[in-house]
């Protein structure tokens, strides 16, 4: 039998509190990140991810608890002993040097000089697929390339942990998607452990072995990308991670694993509940658009209800259709593009009550636009 990932960090009942507050910026934090995972801190603005990310770093000293890594505690080590790599959104490079100069930088400071220094900063510039720019100064080079130059500088000098926060947050979409390809081939290749801030949903679910998702400062649930976007442990999960629908409503029957719901427009729909639920207690009931059959397919699905559609918009390899149903909740539904449907159409829809889950009503999160999903 293959023996389990050995642990690399582990946070023992951490917490931040600033300046007094009452409420900690992070709170009995307990979690082990293994040799060579990719794990990623998603969550919100101030939920956590980030203030964590700087304790492991150092830049920042928790209240209580502590961080170990590989088995010592750093509780008296400074940053500059941590032999971590570090890498920001806004690249924290050295304006006044060159590409080259940049990543020798770190090997100087380890006491890495002459042709050893050459040799490695040419295998980095490689490695990032930056070769033949080492002379080129910084305002020569695009915000990809830069923020290339970013993470051959934390690997450079071979660290035990790369920590990586928002690092693509500043770049274009189509740049962003094809640096999360590079880190990803760079951190298989290598066999990185990496420890990842983001608050974006859809990066932590291409990049992640696991995702650790934040909010208020408490971690609200650990699990692979799969694990966290199918089976949501709560209400905040389920509307912060990906797109869902939420529709309100009070249980009316619980049977075990699934319950009865019945909607706010008087429909009744049959859901897995998650979380202390019994008759009379107001949930949010959420269902992915991609999850919603239409039309004939409705019939198949154990929740059958009848919509009206209000607006279609393209979006290339499909169209999302926004309905009502006859209380007056909107929900979005994915469809393929060639669909012949058109607003003010009467729509059947369905789901399986599998794919459908009822959470208390008063975790459901808000995007970050403040609008209630």
């Amino acid at each position: 039998m293959a023996s389990a990932p050995q642990p690399l960090v582990e946070f023992r009942g951490v917490e931040k509190r600033y300046g007094g507050g009452t409420r900690p910026a992070v709170a009995g934090l307990d979690l082990t990140v293994s040799r060579g995972e990719f794990l990623t801190l998603l969550g919100p603005s101030g939920s956590g991810k980030t203030t964590t990310l700087m304790m492991l770093a150092g830049f920042e000293t928790p209240t209580a608890g502590d961080i170990m890594l590989d088995g010592h505690s750093l509780a008296n080590r400074p940053p500059h002993k941590r032999n971590m790599g570090v890498v920001f959104q806004n690249y924290a490079l050295f304006p006044h040097m060159t590409v080259a100069q940049n990543l020798a930088f770190p090997l100087g400071v380890r006491g890495v000089r002459g042709q050893d220094a050459t040799v490695r900063v040419d295998q980095a510039l490689e490695l990032v697929r930056l070769d033949g720019l080492g002379h080129r100064r910084l305002d020569a080079l695009s915000g990809g390339q830069r923020q290339r130059v970013a993470l051959a500088r934390a690997l450079i000098f071979e660290p035990d942990l790369v920590l990586m926060d928002e690092p693509l947050g500043a770049l274009d979409r189509q740049l962003r998607e094809r640096l999360q390809a590079e880190i990803k081939r760079i951190q298989r290749a290598l066999g990185l452990t990496i420890v990842y801030v983001t608050h974006d949903q859809s990066e932590a679910l291409t990049l992640s072995d696991r995702i650790v998702v934040f909010a208020d400062g408490a971690v609200q649930q650990v699990g692979t990308p799969q694990s966290i976007y199918e089976h949501p442990a709560n209400a905040f999960v389920a509307g912060f991670v990906g797109e869902n629908n939420g529709l309100a409503g009070v249980v009316t029957e619980r049977d075990g694993a699934n319950c009865v719901v019945r909607l706010e427009g008087g429909q009744t729909i049959r859901a897995t509940a998650v979380g202390d639920i019994a008759p009379g207690s107001r949930v949010v009931t959420t269902i992915r658009p991609e999850h919603v059959g239409m039309d004939d397919g409705a019939g198949a699905f154990c929740n059958r209800l009848d919509a009206r559609v209000d607006e279609l918009v393209y979006h290339g390899d499909h169209s999302r259709i926004r309905a009502t149903l006859p209380g007056g909740a909107t929900l979005s539904i994915r469809a393929p593009r060639e669909r012949g449907i058109a607003p003010a159409d009467a729509l059947p829809i369905g789901w399986c009550a599998d794919r459908c889950f009822a959470f208390p009503a008063d975790g459901w999160a808000e995007d970050p636009l403040g609008e209630t999903r």
